[in-house]
């Protein structure tokens, strides 16, 4: 069975989707459709910007949503899921993919999404750090014991979990993680605490966009974030949807989920590739591609 994955952010890069807008008449057509939604040229951005252009959360996330969604459409028949799955942003690229949002829908909600996570970013002074080398039970009783807000947000891969926090609960953290034998404990360049409590007032932003917006239900099943377990019931993938914003990506479970019910190949939609490597630290025997492109 063919499972699709899709990434999430910090997976941007200049130029990402170009060849695409190049050379598919009907990639041409969403990416200046985009443009027209979001109110600015997303393209121009994504094919020549800065850097620092694409780091900002309110191009960044529409930029990968775009990049995967797009492929996805290109690529017509030859998109054939039995599963998807998308890590934090890219949940909604893999709700797209596979019918359960229009591609408008999709875009809007991404576009409010990423900007209520600024907002909240904003809100108060707040991060994140990679852990390497702890196990995941020692990681969240560390994190349990500050008196801070700090918690688990991504599972990634057997080994390697992102926290979340405040700016000072993160370092009381990093300090306390290394001394337990981490054999990293790095803060990552951020703007927030994303899928922390700390995102509560993006959630409430978002849930009142995402109750008043129509969903289907998808061609096959959607394994989220928040459950790691599949889905195709609409009323329940909105809810996920929403509780996503505070709670932890769990995709460790997800992708082994996805194996124990037969997925035997995985295909990364979109930018980078790191999705590919975290899949093979789940389970090396298994196939994962990255497609970026037609080619």
């Amino acid at each position: 069975m063919k499972a699709y994955v899709f990434p999430g952010q910090g997976a941007q890069f200049v130029g990402m989707g170009k060849d695409l807008y190049d050379n598919s008449p009907l990639a041409k057509e969403l990416f200046e459709k985009a443009n027209q939604i979001l109110g600015f040229r997303i393209t121009d951005l994504m094919f020549a910007g800065t850097d620092e252009d694409l780091k900002q959360t309110k191009v960044t996330q529409p930029a990968i949503f775009l990049h995967s969604v797009i492929l996805a459409k290109v690529l017509g028949n030859e998109f054939k899921p039995d599963m998807v799955a998308g890590h934090s942003l890219g949940e909604f690229s893999a709700l797209v993919a596979a019918g359960a949002l229009s591609f408008e829908d999709g875009l809007r909600l991404v576009s409010a999404r990423a900007m209520a996570m600024q907002k909240a970013c904003e809100l108060q002074p707040s991060t994140m750090a990679a852990v390497l080398g702890l196990d995941d039970s020692k990681v969240e009783e560390i994190c349990a014991g500050i008196d801070e807000v700090v918690v688990a947000a991504n599972y990634n891969c057997p080994g390697q979990l992102v926290i979340s926090g405040s700016v000072k609960g993160i370092d009381i953290a990093c300090e306390k993680l290394k001394e337990a034998g981490a054999k990293r404990a790095l803060k990552l360049a951020v703007s927030g605490a994303f899928h922390s409590p700390l995102m509560e007032p993006a959630r409430q932003e978002l849930e009142a966009a995402i109750s008043s917006t129509p969903f289907n239900k998808p061609v096959c099943p959607i394994y989220q974030n928040v459950t790691a377990k599949p889905t195709t019931n609409p009323e329940e993938i909105k809810k996920n949807l929403v509780a996503q914003l505070t709670a932890p990506v769990r995709w460790t479970q997800t992708v082994q989920n996805m194996i124990a019910d037969g997925a035997t190949e995985f295909v990364e939609l979109g930018p980078g590739n790191v999705l590919q490597g975290l899949i093979k630290k789940v389970n090396k025997d298994i196939a994962a591609e990255s497609k970026q492109s037609l080619q």
